[in-house]
């Protein structure tokens, strides 16, 4: 291509509406190769780098990293993983704002006598934020040694992912949640030996196996505001009673009704309070079934006596 038939850095600036700064710092990063030098040793460009320097600044206008844009110039096909990457990044960042701004809606509505107190609380908050302490207490709560499998299912089940829109009372039920994790209260397991242990050598994996197939049945009862049937409780005592390898008796019964009563914890009792308010479901957390089941029992042993 004869000189004629180019242009000077300054005509190629000028036809594309940028600077001479800008065309030569794409030059430099080698995204806007010359058509060759004039005899004075300045730069050529063919009616081809116009294009691409369009398509550069269009790139750039959306904010893609330059890194991208040349990868996007260099290799056929890479706008499409480019602009899913970038829109992954995008709905990141507009996460971390929704949370940021539910975070200052919750300061603007608090009471001026807890306002110290949750800005100190959100303020810990990761954005967009995590449920890693979260599930960290969980781990703590639980029997140790439990089978990798079985606690991956308990703690998706449990840890509510948090809300790509959240609202300000689900900031600080997740802000609390951590706050709970962190003050490492509520380290108990169901498996835990207290003076009313009723017996038989707890097997935790087999106990939570079992109970949250008794969970998942009752759910529906407790969902609709019911009484727990009869088949409910009589499956929640034999999981109880099957992981310690004891058969169902009304003695058996008694003695689960004091060892779970010595269990409670306010720690455990607050994690499930909060995570439900964080979850915002109709679906009843663990807890709350286990709650539900627990006084239900517990009202069935007294009435017998």
């Amino acid at each position: 291509m004869s000189v004629e038939e180019t242009w000077s850095i300054g005509e190629l600036a000028e036809r594309a509406g940028v600077t001479v700064k800008t065309v030569r710092y794409y030059s430099d990063l080698g995204l806007l190769p010359e058509d060759g030098r004039s005899a004075g040793g300045h730069r050529r460009y063919g009616p081809g780098a116009l294009d691409r320097l369009r398509l550069i600044r269009s790139l750039r206008g959306l904010d893609v990293p330059v890194a991208d844009v040349g990868r996007v110039l260099e290799r056929e096909g890479a706008l499409d993983d480019v602009i899913a990457g970038h829109l992954r990044d995008v709905g990141s960042r507009m996460v971390a704002l929704r949370w940021r701004e539910a975070a200052l809606r919750l300061l603007q509505e608090s009471p001026a006598e807890e306002r110290a107190e949750r800005l100190c609380l959100v303020g810990s908050l990761g954005t967009p934020p995590s449920t890693a302490p979260v599930a960290r207490f969980l781990r703590r709560v639980l029997p140790p040694r439990l089978p990798a499998r079985l606690f991956s299912a308990i703690s998706d089940a449990a840890v509510p992912q948090p809300p790509a829109e959240p609202t300000p009372a689900q900031v600080l039920a997740l802000a609390r949640l951590n706050a709970l994790a962190a003050d490492g209260t509520g380290a108990v397991t169901v498996c835990r030996t207290v003076p009313g242990d009723p017996g038989g050598a707890c097997r935790p994996a087999v106990l939570y196996e079992a109970l949250a197939e008794v969970y998942a049945a009752a759910a529906p009862e407790l969902r609709a505001a019911r009484q727990p049937s009869g088949g409910a409780v009589d499956a929640f005592v034999a999981a109880h009673a099957g992981a310690r390898g004891l058969r169902d008796t009304p003695a058996f019964r008694r003695r689960l009704t004091v060892y779970l009563d010595e269990l409670a914890h306010p720690g455990v009792d607050r994690f499930w309070r909060l995570t439900a308010e964080l979850a915002a479901s109709p679906e009843p957390t663990f807890g709350a079934t286990d709650d539900w089941l627990r006084a239900a029992l517990a009202a069935e042993v007294t009435a017998a006596g």
